[in-house]
């Protein structure tokens, strides 16, 4: 073992010697993956502050596999029933005022979800950023105990995005501390904190995020998770527009 240890000290003390920066692209995909896991039940409540107002709505949601998720608002009573259905790039949703199921254009992607600052597509949360991405990891720090690593992600000139680049700072043990939404003239526009980190499912998580605009700094929407479960057994017709329409959770 002294010997074992002591080539180790050469080695680390040779000129030239150096551990590999980690892949910044496997470290965003494990993030996403720890973030919803094969599966998962949540329930949380959503803030909307504005200088002037402030609402709150409870929701449910569930997430199967890289691509199928399903957000339902069970109060306040005069939002109760309205859903989001994501399959891939697919989006729907679903309004029981006027009973009726509606496809989000491609077009709509980045606009206001349920009147919050999070917009279709970070409700989405598909792989995108994962394969039509440019990953450079910028930095890694000691930050109370864990290794932070600071990810710049590009997209690629052909990607149907409406951000110039985004900025990631990930936890080891992958957390999303913050992501920073920039535009096409490298200017900060918008930004996805963690304010609360907790053990839930068995995992470290996000407990509560804020997403803020830069400019509008009394503006923003937290979402907090009460419940979350991982890894659960899900069936395929949770994810269908029938579902949607007529809940059967």
């Amino acid at each position: 073992m002294r010997t074992v240890c002591m080539l180790l000290i050469v080695a680390l003390s040779l000129p030239g010697f150096a551990f590999a920066d980690p892949d910044p692209r496997q470290i965003i995909r494990d993030t996403v993956d720890h973030w919803r896991g094969q599966s998962s039940y949540t329930e949380m409540t959503m803030v909307i502050h504005r200088p002037d107002w402030e609402r709150s709505m409870t929701m449910r949601g569930w997430t199967k596999g890289e691509d199928q998720s399903l957000v339902r608002v069970v109060a306040p009573q005069k939002d109760r029933g309205n859903a989001t259905l994501t399959d891939g790039n697919n989006m729907w949703s679903f309004s029981p005022k006027v009973n009726r199921v509606i496809k989000i254009p491609s077009s709509l992607m980045a606009q206001s979800w349920m009147g919050s600052d999070f917009s279709n597509k970070d409700i989405v949360k598909n792989d995108d950023i994962i394969d039509q991405y440019d990953h450079t990891l910028l930095s890694s720090e000691l930050v109370d105990g864990q290794i932070v690593y600071t990810i710049q992600s590009v997209p690629h000139d052909d990607a149907p995005v409406v951000w110039g680049k985004e900025v990631l700072k990930i936890r080891q043990d992958y957390v999303l501390l913050e992501q920073g939404f920039y535009d096409q003239d490298g200017k900060l526009v918008k930004k996805l904190e963690t304010l609360e980190i907790a053990d839930m499912g068995g995992r470290p998580t996000s407990k509560r995020q804020r997403m803020s605009e830069v400019e509008k700094a009394d503006e923003w929407t937290e979402i907090q998770l009460e419940v979350v479960r991982y890894d659960i057994d899900i069936s395929d017709s949770m994810f269908t527009l029938s579902n949607l329409r007529n809940p059967r959770d």
